[in-house]
Parts: C-alpha cells; sequence; structure tokens
C-alpha cells in the first residue's frame, strides 16, 4: 500500500538535489573547515588560492547553521514554485547562472577596490594584497535569483515576513530587498556579507526572465 509522499519527495528534482548538495557539502564543511573553504570557496581570480571550479562550488558552500538555513529555507520555499513554472533543465541553468552571475559582479567591485588598495599601500606588492582578500562562498547569489524569477512569474502574490509580520505583493519584497542591498553595499554597513554577490544574482535572475520572456521561451 503506497502512503503519502513525504514533504521532500513532492519538492521538484533540482531544488530538491541542490538541498542535498548544500547539505552534504556543509557537512562536509564542518568536519574539515580549512580544507573544504581553501578549495571550494570562491577566491579573488588572482590569489593563489584560486582555483577554475571555484565559480561555481563556491555557491554550495556555507559559513555557519544560519547561513545554510536561511539560504536553503529561501531555495525550498521560491525554487520548487519556480522550478515547476521554468522545467527542470531551464531551472538547473537559471540556477547556476545567476550564481555565476553574482560572483561575476562580486567580483568586478572587487577588483576596483583591490586596485585602490594597492595605490594605498605601496609597501605591499600586489600579490600579498590579492591573497588577502577574503574568499565568498554561499547559495545567497543564487537564491536572490530564484526570488527575482518568483517575483517576475508571480509579481502579485502575497509574501508575508516572519518578522515583522508584514503581507506585501512579492515584486514590492524584491523591490525592498534590492534596495537594502544596494544601499548596504555601497556604504559598507553589514562587513562580510557579499552584497554585490545578492545584486548580481538578482540581476542575471531579471535578465534571463526577460530575455526568455521577451523570445517566447519562457516556458519552453
Amino acid at each position: 500500500m503506497n502512503g503519502r509522499p513525504s514533504f521532500l519527495e513532492n519538492i521538484p528534482v533540482v531544488t530538491r538535489n541542490l538541498l542535498y548538495v548544500n547539505l552534504i557539502m556543509f557537512v562536509a564543511t564542518l568536519i574539515n573547515p580549512t580544507f573544504m573553504k581553501g578549495t571550494f570557496a570562491m577566491a579573488f581570480p588572482l590569489a593563489s588560492g584560486f582555483r577554475w571550479w571555484q565559480p561555481i562550488t563556491h555557491m554550495f558552500m556555507h559559513d555557519g547553521f544560519l547561513h545554510i538555513f536561511f539560504n536553503m529555507y529561501s531555495l525550498v520555499m521560491f525554487g520548487m514554485v519556480v522550478e515547476r513554472a521554468l522545467g527542470t533543465k531551464k531551472f538547473i541553468w537559471f540556477y547556476l547562472i545567476t550564481g555565476f552571475g553574482a560572483v561575476l559582479l562580486h567580483t568586478g567591485v572587487e577588483f576596483l577596490q583591490v586596485q585602490s588598495l594597492i595605490k594605498e599601500y605601496p609597501q605591499y606588492s600586489p600579490q600579498f594584497i590579492y591573497d588577502q582578500i577574503p574568499s565568498v562562498l554561499g547559495a545567497s547569489g543564487a537564491v536572490y535569483g530564484v526570488l527575482v524569477g518568483f517575483a517576475m512569474l508571480y509579481p502579485e502574490a502575497k509574501l508575508t515576513l516572519i518578522f515583522p509580520p508584514i503581507t506585501l505583493d512579492a515584486k514590492w519584497w524584491v523591490i525592498i530587498f534590492i534596495g537594502i542591498e544596494l544601499l548596504t553595499g555601497i556604504t559598507g554597513t553589514q562587513m562580510g556579507v557579499a552584497h554585490f554577490a545578492h545584486l548580481g544574482g538578482a540581476l542575471f535572475g531579471f535578465l534571463l526572465i526577460r530575455y526568455w520572456r521577451k523570445t517566447g521561451k519562457l516556458y519552453r
């Protein structure tokens, strides 16, 4: 006798497997953080610790329980809806492209900041400065892409925050979140958070949905 499918079985295949991969990588990071972060987090491209696979692997890495909890919660809640709308193949490309777009914008902004540091501290070699740039890790950029995708597909959907319990249309929440990320990124508040990676994921998510919609390929 077949029972009702479990919650995990109800999650579409790509979203479910993204969840599994992130959890496996997180457990491995708890076991050996030095190796995992040094190998799979995204180092600055000119740093000695950079590896060619890091632009992809960094989006499956997390630093702490709250970091992975909020990212995976958002991925499951919104990713399963977006995946069902776009289809399995299109959604995996959407996720990977927005994650790559996130680190692309983050690295571009970082490069400009590094040039300023090189001029400010001429006593240090450029390579020394490159190697001091913190690595970036996390699914947040791709998740922001998924959030934007959800808001573009279902702009009038009502979303309520846990705290404060305010209900707004999805499109307004996304605009507010992006505005906060832009403000905090420009002002340098909330240090240690890759604000421009979030913005990069959101930007690439917006451009990708818009392109597919304009070319009539959104649901094909």
